[in-house]
């Protein structure tokens, strides 16, 4: 009971609120910072706002449908056999396939149009439909799957209404927002809410950093614009998140402070071309700052320089710690990607980084971004298994692991190429710290807390170092078998 009685109590009182005079109000719910009606600002954009139909024309599978048989005696035996007589040796039949989003125009002289990518992927007909019920052909400038953007061109007939671009980055969370677009075909549709969030990753790329917001996106939405109140452009709507596939108050879009710099690119060379550091990174963990005496948890670890890139002149080693990139903070590992993508190929930059505990400023030149599996992949092989060494090998066994030098042999067994130099781990134990981390049999170990090791009995010696110093875990450096390097902190209690 006394549950019913405060509900009812708090609804009376919403209730009250909501028929109080304005004077009766308190002072900042009479402020501006909500507007009353949005009527006049969605009427000036609505005819920049368009709807975007694609059509694709998909090949069959190749599967034959089984032939129905009609019952025996049925008088309409002589139907179906008539019927599939004439469609014996037809091969498998092409079909149309459609969908639906959204898009807004940015220059109205030359007919640009922005959307998402996977709005028009793939599609072999394009077509722009319009506030005023005119439809254009529309032709693929250029697509960018890592932001999911795509630029259309049309050829106007008359004169179209374009919209500006806004800054992101001085958006606020709370502040008011509109989206406009074609939720499931219902063309016009306008919709406000606040910015939920800013800098969201969902993984859906590697250069993340969303807004999020609750104004109502659905299907239909994607490739439409998230306006401010002044009717800037400040985010292209590209995802939700919901399990009955409606809106559920959870929207996602594009930033323009990551976006403008991609369509421009798209509308010069109908490509990106973006800056490339050479480096592979992970994140920096709380073990590892400590392990490298950082007295913060910040930057992104370079665990590998890729050959020919940029850096592999040794201005960055792996092991350093990028915490700044020209000018611009990197508080963790996915904002590096974002800011040197953004940069300029060819374009010098200072870059701070923390190498064994000092902090230094280098100079780099960057170069063009080369998507190849060969630079951007790892080895995800393992071996798991115990070793056939021969027993004159000696080991010593370390914080759960038995190490050995790097011999012919041990090259041959775990096929480590010969430029890979370390000490070779032939075997882990599975209740050990360093099982918790991966670490398998086969991985060498490079580095420990930065300092180069050859034989079992240095990596004892470092360790023991470092317990003399009072650190509580090890950063080993980890090199696969073709090379590819990796950093680990590994509990040394």
């Amino acid at each position: 009971m006394r549950t019913i009685r405060l509900r009812s109590v708090r609804m009376a009182f919403a209730a009250a609120m909501l028929l109080a005079s304005p004077a009766m109000l308190p002072a900042h719910a009479q402020s501006n910072n909500g507007p009353a009606s949005v009527a006049d600002l969605a009427e000036g954009l609505l005819d920049a706002v368009v709807n975007i139909s694609t059509s694709q024309n998909v090949g069959g599978d190749g599967r034959t449908q089984p032939r129905m048989q009609a019952p025996d005696g049925s008088p309409f035996q002589d139907f179906f056999d008539e019927f599939f007589k004439d469609r014996q040796g037809e091969g498998p039949r092409n079909r149309k396939v459609s969908s639906l989003g959204s898009g807004f125009v940015i220059d109205a002289a030359e007919g640009i149009i922005v959307t998402n990518n996977h709005v028009i992927d793939g599609a072999d007909d394009i077509e722009v439909n319009f506030a005023d019920g005119s439809k254009l052909k529309a032709e693929l400038v250029g697509a960018d799957t890592k932001t999911d953007l795509a630029v259309l061109k049309v050829e106007p007939v008359k004169p179209l209404t374009e919209v500006p671009w806004g800054q992101s980055d001085k958006m606020r969370i709370g502040d008011w927002v509109m989206a406009i677009g074609n939720p499931f075909g219902l063309g016009g549709t306008v919709t406000v809410g606040i910015i939920s969030a800013r800098g969201r990753d969902i993984n859906s790329g590697p250069y993340d950093n969303f807004i999020q917001t609750d104004a109502a996106i659905n299907r239909g939405n994607s490739g439409g614009p998230l306006f401010n109140m002044n009717g800037e452009v400040i985010g292209i709507n590209t995802a939700i998140i919901s399990p009955s596939g409606g809106s559920i108050g959870i929207g996602f879009a594009v930033p323009t402070e990551l976006a403008v710099n991609v369509i421009d690119q798209l509308r010069e060379f109908g490509e990106t071309r973006r800056g490339w550091l050479g480096v592979r990174i992970q994140p920096v963990t709380d073990e590892i700052a400590e392990s490298l005496g950082m007295t913060e948890t910040k930057g992104a670890l370079v665990a590998g320089v890729i050959r020919g890139g940029p850096v592999d002149d040794g201005s960055i080693e792996p092991g350093d710690v990028i915490v700044r990139f020209d000018g611009k903070d990197v508080d963790n590992m996915r904002d590096l990607p974002r800011v040197v993508a953004e940069s300029p190929v060819g374009k010098a930059v200072d870059v701070v980084v923390i190498r064994k505990g000092e902090e230094q400023t280098v100079k780099v030149t960057l170069g063009r971004l080369e998507d190849s599996e060969q630079q951007a992949g790892t080895d995800t092989d393992g071996n798991d298994g115990t070793t056939n060494l021969p027993d004159t090998i000696e080991t010593v066994t370390v914080l759960g692991m038995t190490l050995a030098e790097l011999t012919d042999e041990g090259r041959q067994e775990f096929a480590i190429t010969d430029d890979v130099e370390g000490v070779v781990i032939t075997d882990v134990d599975p209740d050990s710290a360093a099982a918790e981390k991966r670490i398998m049999p086969g991985d060498v170990i490079v580095e420990i807390a930065q300092e180069a090791v050859m034989t079992p009995q240095d990596v004892e010696e470092r360790i023991a170092a470092l317990r003399q110093d009072g650190r509580r875990n090890a950063l080993l450096m980890l090199a696969g078998r073709t090379g590819e390097l990796r950093f680990v902190t590994v509990r040394m209690d």
